[in-house]
C-alpha cells in the first residue's frame, strides 16, 4: 500500500463497529468529509443492529456532495472478512451464527463492500497517517538517522484489539486472524485470557477487588479515571492500581507481540486517555527481565521500550546512543546509532479517525489491486 492517496478525489463510507457504539463517516483523501453519526449498537438485537447500520450508512450518503466508491469499515472478529460473514461475537451477541453482512450491503447499495477488524484498520490508520510517520518527523528533525517501517496497533475498551503493520500492509493471515492479541495469556491471571484484564470489564473487576465492592457498585471507566484523579469521590488509590494492573497485563502481550515485529506500537480506544495511570506499568513489563536457569538474569527483549508520553523518555528515545568506531583495514570511520529501541504512546488521530483512514485506504488499495488485475 504505496500509492499517497492525500489527494484522491473518491469517496468511502467507513464505519467504526464497537461493542456500544456504531461510527459513521466518510473519507475523501484520508480526511473526513462530513460530521461522523454515532448510534447505538444493540449488539443483542440482531434486527435492530442491522437497521442501524444501513441507515447510519445512508444518512452519511446524503451528506456527501458526490457518489461514494465503496464501503469499508471495521468490524469485531471472528469473521471471515473475505467474504464478509460475520461469525461469532462476545461484544456483539446478536451476530453469533453466521450473519452475511457485507452481501447484504452490496445488495443494498450496489457498492463494493470490505470489512476488516477493527484493531487492523486502526493500526493501518496510525501507519499511514498517524503515529509511525508522527514519530519518523521527529526523529528527522533531531537528527537522527533511526527510522521505523512497523507498527503494532492496539486498542483498549470493550477489548482488546490487536493490529500487526509491516511496510504499511496489514498482516490479516490466512484465517483473518492476524493481530489477534486478545487471545494472549493474561499475565497476572494464566487461566484468563489477556483480553479479562486489559478492557473496561477488566479495569472495573480490579476496582472492585482493590476497594472491596461488589461488581455492580463499580462506577464506569470515565468515572474511575475521575477518581484517580482526585476529581471524584471513590478510593483513588484502588483506582490508580486497577489501571496499573491493566498496564502490567498490556505489557506482557505486547512484550511477546513486539518480539516478532520488532516495530513502534501504538495505543487507542476509549481506556487510552487514563494513559498516565497504565503506561509507566506496561513499559516497565516490556522493559522487565527473565531468569536463565542459572538465575542469571537478561533483558527480555533485545530492545529497549521508552514511554513516548514521559518528556524525560521520549528525548532518550531520540537521541539514541551514537557511536564511531573505526572501519577495519584504515583509518576511515563509521558513525552509527547502535541503540535498538521502540516506543509506545497513544494517538493523536483519535481511535475513529485512524480507524475511518486505515478503512480508506484499504479499500481504495484494494479497488486499484482489482482494476490492475
Amino acid at each position: 500500500m504505496t500509492n499517497d492517496y492525500t489527494r484522491d478525489a473518491r469517496v468511502i463510507l467507513t464505519l467504526d463497529a464497537g461493542g456500544t457504539n456504531f461510527v459513521f463517516s466518510a473519507i475523501c483523501g484520508q480526511e473526513e468529509i462530513v460530521q461522523p453519526v454515532r448510534r447505538p449498537s444493540h449488539g443483542n438485537n440482531l434486527q435492530l443492529s442491522l437497521q442501524t447500520i444501513v441507515e447510519g450508512f445512508r444518512q452519511i450518503r446524503e451528506k456527501c456532495d458526490r457518489d461514494p466508491v465503496a464501503i469499508s469499515f471495521a468490524f469485531p472478529g471472528p469473521a471471515d472478512y473475505p467474504n464478509g460473514v460475520i461469525e461469532k461475537l462476545v461484544n456483539l451477541p446478536a451476530f453469533n451464527g453466521g450473519v452475511a453482512l457485507g452481501p447484504m450491503l452490496q445488495n443494498i447499495f450496489h457498492l463494493p463492500v470490505y470489512i476488516n477488524n477493527d484493531g487492523n484498520l486502526f493500526g493501518l490508520g496510525e501507519a499511514i497517517a498517524g503515529f509511525l510517520p508522527l514519530v519518523n518527523r521527529e526523529l528527522e528533525k533531531t537528527g537522527s538517522p533511526k527510522r521505523f517501517h512497523n507498527l503494532v496497533g492496539v486498542t483498549l475498551g470493550t477489548g482488546f484489539g490487536g493490529s500487526v503493520i509491516i511496510d504499511g500492509r496489514m498482516v490479516v493471515g490466512d484465517n483473518s486472524a492476524g493481530g489477534e492479541i486478545w487471545a494472549m495469556r493474561n499475565r497476572l491471571y494464566p487461566e484468563l485470557s489477556a483480553e479479562e484484564g486489559v478492557s473496561i470489564r477488566g479495569v472495573r473487576h480490579f476496582y472492585a477487588e482493590l476497594a472491596h465492592l461488589d461488581s455492580d457498585e463499580v462506577p464506569s471507566p470515565e468515572q474511575l479515571f475521575r477518581i484517580a484523579n482526585g476529581e471524584a469521590p471513590g478510593n483513588a488509590l484502588a483506582a490508580c492500581q486497577a489501571f496499573a494492573r491493566m498496564g502490567k497485563i498490556a505489557g506482557d502481550a505486547l512484550a511477546h507481540a513486539i518480539t516478532l515485529v520488532d516495530g513502534l506500537v501504538v495505543i487507542g480506544g476509549g481506556l487510552a486517555g487514563a494513559w498516565q495511570y497504565f503506561l509507566p506499568d506496561l513499559v516497565q513489563e516490556m522493559n522487565s527481565q527473565l531468569l536463565l536457569q542459572d538465575n542469571r538474569k537478561i533483558d527480555r527483549l533485545e530492545i529497549r521500550c521508552y514511554n513516548y508520553e514521559d518528556d524525560q523518555q521520549r528525548l532518550k528515545f531520540f537521541t539514541g546512543r551514537v557511536v564511531d568506531i573505526a572501519i577495519p583495514g584504515g583509518e576511515a570511520r563509521f558513525v552509527y546509532d547502535n541503540l535498538p529501541r521502540t516506543a509506545v504512546g497513544v494517538s493523536r488521530l483519535g481511535t475513529s479517525k485512524a480507524i475511518a483512514i486505515g478503512a480508506y485506504v484499504y479499500a481504495l488499495s484494494q479497488l486499484d489491486g482489482q482494476a490492475k488485475s
